[in-house]
């Protein structure tokens, strides 16, 4: 029979079948967390990873490198100052440092882990700086030790340069081919000067042709040189043309003399020929080329009664050119900019379109070009669009919203190709030219490819490819195979190179005892012979990662960076009303005070920068400094095995990622 419930509860009185008491989720003494906190009893190792910033800059600089310099943490070496070193590891990737601190629509600052925290770091501000200051004090690039080779490069804007540059610093003679009177390309001829002022500009090129780069201008191969000729006197032949061929509006009406194009708009104010436009401006676009081509519409001005020889697209085309008497009677220009797709999605850099709208240009999103509608003349009067609905997620007319843009010139940057003239046979049927994975064009042994004539891009993305095209040009001329690339291509932090620049390169190790059936056993790690310090043969417990992982936010200890507001640079964007005429620099630097300052907001992602928590808060004082007279960049701490419990507090309170659980158990 059952016992009855008041029987029940007299004998469970004071008991329990619980299996923990109330408090027994918390911990009465550090030291039971600390030895019980991780099961699988893993010790630290170092493991170096890319930073987002480095992983999305195109032309692949060593980003928080320079910044670590700058910032002091990593040590120029002695009799070279900070600024020449921070020089130096910013142009092992990208020559132009001034010019890309200037124009580049930085697409590392958007990647900056930074941004968990405020704001990203300025790092355009402190590559002006550093360029700025490479000019100023006039350093040079050295060429390599002399190969006996020569390349051709026929293009001479910031991708045939680039690539230039990296070949002579590998000791191949250049031959530079361009049919302009300058060298450029399109930030001579493309970017405006009050973005990029040419004195910064010429500066870094010449410092590239200094190095003995051999330059042929006003040549164009395949009309005033044969390209068979530069193929049977040359070991490689590097195709860097460009995309100077602007795309023509595609629809009825869209061949009017004045319906130009984009960049030979840009092209004849470059020149100096266009210094006025007349009337209204619609410029259809989206991108850099026409947030420039509307700006500097807006700054040239109008003048109400040009003769007909004096009009802009008769300037443009090369018929004539504007007499600098003419500024004493503009006014301002109206400037309209559209574009197909929504303004906030538009190609375009976001501060670009803010500015563009302070100057008081007018931008219209989600509209699309059907006719140009001509005169008695048969000269575009105005632009037929229609408005586009993006509900679906892809564009799609809206029948009834027709309207009628009044024009007196209309300018296409909807898109570039290149001019194949001479160089038959590259034209891919779209006007550019095909690359494989190095950069070679595929069934043309010999020749290579770099630049917008691949696809037209930023200036940063060309740069980067100028030196992917230099490495395998190199390749080819050693006869080497292609070696490839890694999953992260860009230039790394190198630890052994920085031990060999200190000093401290590691010992050839030569086992004291004979190697037994587990040569491990016997000290091969190189660690063992040396105690708990770092070993002479081999870096202690380092790991590179960097060119296959990047180091993201939530490998960080975000905890440690307080919040720093950015250093801004100083932008002198007209209004509206001061527009007309103003061609001054737009862009003003930081001081050496303010560059500094703004570099120590880095959170050196995926590398250590010496701030000590793994040190300080290890309760084994199992983490350590390395001796000064054995220590570097890179190469700060290490681990005590014997006395390391693997807590993982000092991966816990590591603010870079740098210290990873990996060390298998002991």
């Amino acid at each position: 029979m059952a016992t009855p419930a008041d029987k029940v509860k007299d004998a469970t009185q004071g008991h329990t079948w619980r299996r923990y008491k109330d408090g027994d989720h918390t911990w009465r003494r550090m030291n039971d967390v600390i030895f019980k906190a991780d099961a699988t009893d893993k010790c630290p190792t170092y493991v170096h990873k890319t930073p987002p910033c480095q992983a999305s800059c195109p032309s692949g600089e060593d980003i928080r490198g320079y910044l670590n310099i700058v910032r002091g943490i990593e040590k120029a070496p002695k009799g070279v100052a900070w600024q020449e070193y921070a020089f130096r590891r910013s142009t092992d990737a990208n020559p132009f440092p001034s010019m890309m601190g200037r124009v580049c629509p930085a697409p590392c600052q958007t990647g900056c882990n930074r941004n968990s925290v405020e704001d990203y770091v300025g790092i355009n501000a402190v590559e002006q700086f550093i360029g700025d200051y490479a000019l100023k004090n006039k350093l040079t690039f050295t060429a390599g030790p002399d190969t006996g080779k020569k390349v051709a490069i026929i293009g001479g804007g910031p991708a045939g340069l680039a690539a230039a540059y990296q070949l002579r610093r590998k000791g191949h003679a250049v031959t530079v081919f361009d049919d302009h009177d300058e060298l450029g390309g399109m930030a001579k001829y493309g970017v405006p000067g009050y973005r990029l002022p040419r004195e910064s500009l010429n500066g870094e090129m010449d410092r590239i042709v200094n190095m003995g780069v051999e330059v042929k201008l006003k040549t164009r191969v395949g009309k005033d040189v044969a390209l068979k000729d530069i193929e049977s006197g040359y070991d490689a032949v590097l195709l860097a043309i460009g995309c100077k061929a602007g795309r023509m509006l595609p629809v009825e009406g869209g061949n009017a003399a004045n319906c130009i194009s984009g960049v030979a708009f840009l092209e004849a104010f470059n020149q100096g020929r266009l210094k006025a436009v007349s009337g209204r401006v619609v410029v259809i676009g989206g991108g850099d080329t026409s947030i420039d081509v509307a700006s500097v519409a807006r700054r040239l001005g109008y003048i109400k009664d040009m003769k007909e020889s004096e009009r802009p697209e008769f300037v443009v085309l090369g018929q004539t050119a504007h007499d600098v008497a003419m500024a004493a009677k503009k006014e301002g220009a109206e400037v309209m900019l559209i574009s197909r797709q929504p303004v906030d999605k538009m190609n375009a850099a976001k501060h670009e379109i803010d500015d563009a709208r302070r100057e008081g240009i007018a931008i219209q999103g989600a509209l699309a070009p059907t006719k140009v509608i001509l005169d008695d003349q048969g000269r575009a009067k105005a632009l037929r669009v229609v408005k586009l609905d993006y509900a679906s997620g892809k564009p799609v007319e809206i029948p009834g919203s027709e309207m009628d843009l009044e024009a007196d010139l209309i300018v296409s940057a909807i898109g570039q190709a290149g001019n194949f003239e001479g160089l038959d046979g590259f034209d891919n049927g779209k006007g550019l030219i095909n690359a494989d994975k190095f950069y070679q064009v595929p069934g043309k042994q010999g020749f290579f490819v770099c630049g917008d004539i691949i696809r037209p891009h930023l200036l940063t993305t060309v740069i980067g490819q100028g030196s992917i095209a230099a490495d395998s040009i190199d390749h080819y001329l050693k006869k080497q195979d292609m070696a490839k690339r890694p999953k992260v291509d860009v230039h790394h932090f190198n630890l052994l190179a920085k031990l060999q620049e200190t000093g401290l390169t590691p010992k050839e190790f030569k086992p004291s005892e004979a190697e037994g059936p587990r040569p491990i056993d016997q000290g091969l790690r190189g660690t063992t012979l040396t105690g708990k310090g770092v070993g002479g043969f081999a870096v202690h417990n380092y790991e590179d990662r960097g060119e296959a992982e990047i180091c993201h936010a939530d490998e960080l200890f975000l905890g440690h960076f307080p919040y720093v507001e950015r250093i801004k640079r100083t932008e002198k964007v007209p209004s509206a009303a001061e527009v007309l005429g103003h061609f001054e620099e737009r862009m003003l630097g930081l001081d050496e005070k303010q560059t500094v300052e703004e570099a120590k907001r880095c959170m050196s992602c995926g590398l250590c920068f010496e701030c000590d928590n793994c040190v300080i808060y290890c309760p084994q004082t199992a983490v350590k400094r390395t001796p000064k007279t054995e220590s570097t960049m890179g190469r700060y701490v290490y681990t005590d095995y014997d006395l390391c419990i693997g807590c993982h507090i000092c991966a816990d309170v590591c603010p870079t990622g740098y210290i990873k659980m990996g060390m298998g158990d002991h």
